[in-house]
């Protein structure tokens, strides 16, 4: 920017006090430039201006609508409601369970009938009901007919029981409970902890033996129900849609605020920043309760008039047979569905689609390339983004591992910056201002956006929990006074402004001096581990500065050949990332979108007598993994056994 401002003042001088002409001024300006450094500028400028083009203009056609929608008072089945007119006989929703297809108008209807039994039940705007239910079209029509009438539906993980069940339907304050009846028991588990005033509806094979007392059969009170559009009420485009629980990686889930601009903004950025069309076929394999399954891929439909099918669950063996059968064109992924999928045997199959972008994110940087080559998939629409967040991100110029960009040439445009954080803590470190300091490229930090509340592209509507919402804010990031949402996620960022994805924030850990990242760590053994699931932290040991790594390995067979193991780490990774203790277990838990859980992890440590599973030790002077038994235990721990 100085250099910027330089060069004008020069024009000043040049063509207003000195008065030479433009064919003099104008070389003399670009000499100057290039002279004190701007020809990487130009550089940056001839590589991203594309780019940079293509994003702004998404930006401002979104911004637009999203004004529009303001103006008008508009709400997601105000929206729908377009889109009905515009696409009413296509196809709007396939369930792959069944083969059964409901078209716009049909999904309208069944929304109608669901908002018209709300309402003749007593309910009514401003009211929560919890989903519980696995996917499947009703899911979709369920939700939508809630907020044609202002009920507010919490979208509950379906693989929650017992406690994080019951604190999921508590902290919403739902009125009521909407389960499929393939999660009788659960429900059943817990129905006297939720009060009685809690009303439970069955949707699915009704059994009146395997359901809690006082519970009714959902499918025959909205046969009753009647199909005409109810009352709509007095709602605006920034008020509650619904919500969408973390994933509970690190404690219980938190109710995430989706209101209906976020749950636009998220569907359409990905929808106009990708080019996608109205003429896609979307393959839905990810949760409905979580917001890359109901928003991105499900919002695809409800806003833009596209068909999506919808599976039950994922199924690696499954996939590219449904993306031939249903002439899918755009797939959506999260986690390591792309992992599972390469794990896979060689089949024809897999070549024989009309694919032609893959789109999620978490994709591993180690395996990105081989997946477009074996899939034979042009495009990867890699995003970076929460449910909450305010600084999404998208690779709109398929380059290969990047989860985003910001503009090199105009970066105030779209007000995110990494900020430098604390080696040791992984606090925000601060100038002499107290303002955080920003990241050069090449230099990690944790991603920030601006917060703007009366900007539905800028604000941060946070949790229902208010004290989880200000752990998620800081002040005085951009500038003295400001507010900030904080990703908790490190990034890097290239000299063209290309984003990488590098570590969460908490699990980053410090090893003899060095900075571990647990992501790379984990893409690189899997790796070499023939694609098995591998989870790396950071483990305390005694009077050793900082953490030790250690790695969780899922090995079911016991095929694991450790000296294998250590020649390729040898080649693959430095010293102070190679893990000192691994873990064996049968199965790596994960959540439903299939991200690792730590927690239970860190805190069995490398302890044998509190982790059944077998346990190894690197042996520094013998150069291979030992078993990890009681005398080894407390040798190190005692410091006789050096690390």
């Amino acid at each position: 920017m100085m250099r910027l401002g330089c060069s004008t003042a020069l024009l000043f001088v040049l063509r207003l006090l000195v008065g030479l002409p433009w064919f003099q001024v104008l070389p003399a300006i670009l000499i100057f430039y290039l002279g004190s450094g701007g020809w990487s500028f130009l550089q940056i400028f001839a590589k991203t201006i594309g780019r940079d083009l293509h994003a702004a203009g998404v930006l401002l056609r979104v911004k637009m609508n999203v004004r529009r929608h303001l103006r008008e008072k508009n709400t997601i089945p105000k929206i729908f409601a377009e889109t009905v007119h515009r696409h009413g006989d296509k196809t709007a929703l396939i369930f792959e369970g069944t083969g059964e297809r409901w078209t716009f108008h049909q999904l309208d209807e069944y929304s109608n009938r669901v908002a018209n039994m709300l309402l003749e039940r007593g309910f009514k705007d401003g009211d929560v009901v919890a989903l519980f239910m696995e996917n499947r079209s009703q899911y979709v029509g369920l939700w939508l007919g809630m907020a044609k009438i202002g009920v507010e539906a919490a979208l509950i993980n379906f693989n929650l029981r017992l406690e994080a069940l019951v604190h999921c339907v508590t902290i919403s304050n739902a009125k009521a409970v909407m389960f499929g009846s393939e999660l009788n028991d659960a429900v059943s588990e817990v129905h006297s902890l939720m009060g009685k005033e809690v009303q439970m509806f069955c949707s699915g094979d009704w059994d009146p033996k395997r359901v809690p007392r006082g519970t009714e059969s959902l499918e025959p009170l909205l046969d009753a129900a009647p199909s005409h559009l109810p009352s709509r009420p007095q709602r605006c485009f920034t008020d509650r849609l619904f919500y969408i629980y973390t994933s509970g990686t690190t404690g219980m889930p938190k109710a995430a605020i989706v209101v209906h601009s976020r749950y636009y903004r998220m569907a359409a950025l990905v929808y106009y920043g990708f080019r996608m069309t109205s003429d896609d076929v979307l393959y839905d394999c990810l949760p409905l309760y979580h917001s890359a399954g109901n928003i991105v891929g499900v919002g695809q439909c409800i806003i833009h008039g596209m068909t999506v099918v919808i599976r039950k669950k994922f199924s690696a063996s499954r996939f590219w047979d449904d993306c031939a059968k249903y002439n899918c064109t755009i797939v959506q992924y999260i986690g390591e569905i792309c992992r599972y999928l390469l794990n896979q045997p060689v089949r024809d199959m897999e070549k024989q689609h009309r694919v032609r972008m893959a789109m999620g994110n978490g994709l591993r940087q180690s395996i990105w390339e081989e997946f477009m080559k074996r899939f034979n998939i042009p495009q990867i629409a890699e995003f970076y983004g929460a449910t909450e967040c305010n600084c999404s991100l998208g690779n709109f110029d398929n380059k290969i591992g990047a989860c985003g960009f910001n503009s090199r040439i105009l970066p105030f445009i779209y007000p995110i910056r990494l900020v430098r954080v604390d080696e040791e803590t992984m606090e925000l470190m601060r100038g002499p201002d107290g303002v955080c300091i920003p990241c050069k490229p090449g230099e990690p930090g944790q991603l920030v956006g601006r917060i703007i509340q009366n900007d539905p592209l800028r604000r941060f509507d946070g949790y229902v929990n208010q004290s989880a919402t200000s752990k998620k804010i800081a002040h005085s990031v951009f500038k003295k006074g400001d507010t900030a949402y904080l990703s908790g996620d490190v990034l890097i960022m290239d000299d063209c402004g290309h984003m990488f994805f590098k570590d969460r924030t908490g699990d980053t850990f410090r090893w003899k001096g060095e900075n571990v990242s647990t992501t790379e760590v984990e893409g690189t053994l899997s790796r070499l581990l023939d694609m098995k699931d591998v989870v790396v932290y950071g483990v305390e040991v005694p009077g050793a500065e900082g953490k030790a790594g250690m790695a969780a390995i899922a090995d079911p067979s016991h095929s694991t050949d450790l000296e294998k193991l250590v020649k390729d780490m040898e080649k693959a990774l430095p010293p102070y990332a190679r893990p000192v203790f691994l873990r064996f277990l049968l199965e790596v838990n994960k959540t439903g979108t299939f991200k690792f859980q730590k927690t239970d992890l860190r805190r069995d440590s490398f302890d044998p007598s509190a982790v059944s599973d077998r346990l190894y030790f690197m042996d520094s002077r013998r150069g291979c993994y030992v078993q990890l038994d009681e005398d080894l235990y407390r040798s190190i721990l005692s410091g006789k056994h050096k690390l």
